[in-house]
């Protein structure tokens, strides 16, 4: 007998010889479908040994596009059916036992498959379906170095900038709610790019505006090159020292042309002003980067320091002392707020400063890896007779006793105080920005700090061995500044003239006034407003 499709001839044995042609070719589901010859040529043995007909049998598993028998197999295949198409006899069951059983294993898997895929992707599905905000966030570069003024080492800058206070976010300033994040995929990617290239680190800070007052931060760089390492002995800018901060431009310069920078500024601070041969070293940096540096005077520095911190400054607060404690000098701005506060912090600055010292510069003249208790007061002592030339009022008593003063620190020294203070394994700029030490608390962490030797220091992990030269100047600084203005307690800031630059330029474009226009636009004529 003769098969009806194939007219091969089967060989005896019938349906068991189909079935070891059958385990013979590939395992695909697609390729199973298209053996029907085999199949069919089993079961016509079947039907002429049992001496029957059955119309089923003789109905053909493959036909053209159009016929009705591909269309019912094309939905079978949708619907995660059985290979097989009608019910075949009796006969045709007990001889295929088998098979049909690993078909059905392999179909209930490949069902599981699906499910389980389902499953994995429903489970990263936000508000009406959409993808969360971490799918779709750029990917972010964390410093090499620090961060800010002369920041502790070790942390990331990947983080939303809120203009609210960390104490008032639901999030606790570490995740952002579903809302928050559709939110912000709803702002245009308008990139602002500020670089800091200071005394003792270059830092870069790329970002994309959300919501009012607020942005996100897309790539970052931080690397300490100590530019104004020798500058207060010899006047200049070292050959060293200029190497290393050019190749630390080069990369910054690298990131900058790889994205499509809507806006940017790039400043130079106290050891460019200093140098005999600041501006000679920024040409180089322009011939040999690309990129072009302003070198900013004292007063825009300090109100820039105090753009970037405006947001830690609370609404019971009518007096603050803000200072930013740098490498080569050090910008204090006394604020005075009144019932008209303006969106600017900046604009209530009613006296402000900037001493010619910082923690490179002091340590520097005193020595900062052996440091006794008579060596920093020494060093205290210096700063006082600096501040002592500062015309300004001293604080009201009223406003320190009904506590609407206090002091707001924004430098590497206070955030390695807070680091210490809060015992962190490593450095975390979540857990240290925006935090509140008490008068006894700073007092104690500073005592610890001049107990310890330099191996001591370097050890710290909110130290580290780039640091531990510097940060008991710094502390010395510190002092005398809280013996200037007595104050129960200090807020420490991880930010500083990065994230003003970013602050003023995209308040200077309007780009939150277009975006709230843009959120409470209808979404349609009829519908109402989001």
């Amino acid at each position: 007998m003769r098969d009806p499709d194939s007219g091969a001839k089967p060989q005896s044995g019938g349906a068991s010889t189909a079935e070891e042609r059958r385990k013979g070719k590939s395992s695909r589901r697609g390729k199973r479908k298209r053996s029907g010859p085999p199949r069919n040529a089993a079961f016509s043995a079947e039907s002429s040994q049992s001496g029957k007909t059955d119309l089923a049998a003789m109905r053909p598993t493959e036909d053209d596009a159009g016929s009705p028998a591909h269309k019912r197999k094309r939905r079978r295949r949708s619907r995660g059916g059985s290979q097989a198409g009608a019910t075949p006899p009796a006969p045709m069951q007990a001889s295929k036992a088998a098979p049909q059983r690993t078909v059905t294993e392999e179909n209930s898997q490949s069902v599981s498959r699906k499910g389980k895929q389902r499953r994995k992707h429903r489970g990263k599905r936000g508000l009406q379906g959409r993808p969360l905000a971490q799918e779709k966030q750029p990917q972010i570069v964390t410093p090499t170095g620090r961060s800010g003024g002369d920041h502790a080492p070790g942390h990331a800058d990947n983080r939303v900038h809120d203009a609210r206070p960390p104490h008032s976010r639901r999030d606790g300033g570490s995740a952002r709610s579903h809302a928050a994040a559709d939110e912000e995929r709803s702002y245009p990617a308008d990139l602002y790019a500020a670089l800091d290239l200071g005394t003792n680190n270059c830092r870069l800070l790329i970002a994309q505006p959300t919501r009012p007052g607020q942005f996100r931060v897309v790539d970052a760089f931080s690397r300490i090159v100590r530019l104004g390492e020798g500058l207060g002995a010899s006047g200049r800018l070292s050959g060293d020292a200029m190497d290393r901060a050019v190749e630390a431009l080069r990369i910054c310069a690298s990131k900058l042309k790889s994205r499509e920078i809507r806006r940017m500024r790039l400043i130079a601070t106290e050891a460019c002003r200093a140098a005999e041969n600041g501006e000679a070293f920024l040409a180089r940096v322009t011939s040999e980067t690309g990129l072009e540096l302003e070198i900013i005077d004292r007063e825009t520095e300090a109100r820039l320091a105090v753009s970037g911190c405006s947001s830690l400054v609370g609404p019971e607060a009518r007096s603050v002392v803000l200072f930013d404690i740098g490498g080569g000098s050090s910008e204090i701005a006394v604020i005075r707020i009144d019932e008209n506060r303006s969106s600017r912090l900046a604009n209530h600055i009613t006296h402000w400063t900037s001493l010619p010292v910082g923690v490179v510069t002091l340590s520097e003249r005193h020595g900062g890896r052996d440091v006794t208790p008579d060596v920093f007061e020494t060093m205290v002592v210096e700063v006082q007779g600096m501040l002592a030339s500062f015309d300004c009022p001293p604080i009201h008593e009223a406003l320190v006793e009904a506590g609407n003063f206090h002091l707001i620190g924004t430098s590497g020294t206070v955030t390695t105080l807070a680091g210490v203070h809060l015992d962190l394994p490593r450095y975390d700029r979540r857990k240290v920005d925006g935090v509140w030490l008490s008068d006894a608390e700073v007092t104690a962490m500073q005592a610890k700090l001049l107990s310890w030797d330099f191996a001591g220091r370097a050890a710290n992990p909110c130290i580290g061995p780039d640091r531990a030269d510097l940060v008991l100047a710094g502390c010395a600084i510190l002092e005398a500044i809280r013996r200037r203005w007595p104050s129960p307690r200090m807020r420490v800031a991880d930010r500083g003239l990065r994230e003003g630059l970013l602050t003023d330029m995209m308040a200077d474009d309007g780009v939150w006034r277009r975006n709230r226009a843009r959120r409470h636009r209808p979404r349609d004529s009829k519908g109402p407003q989001e």
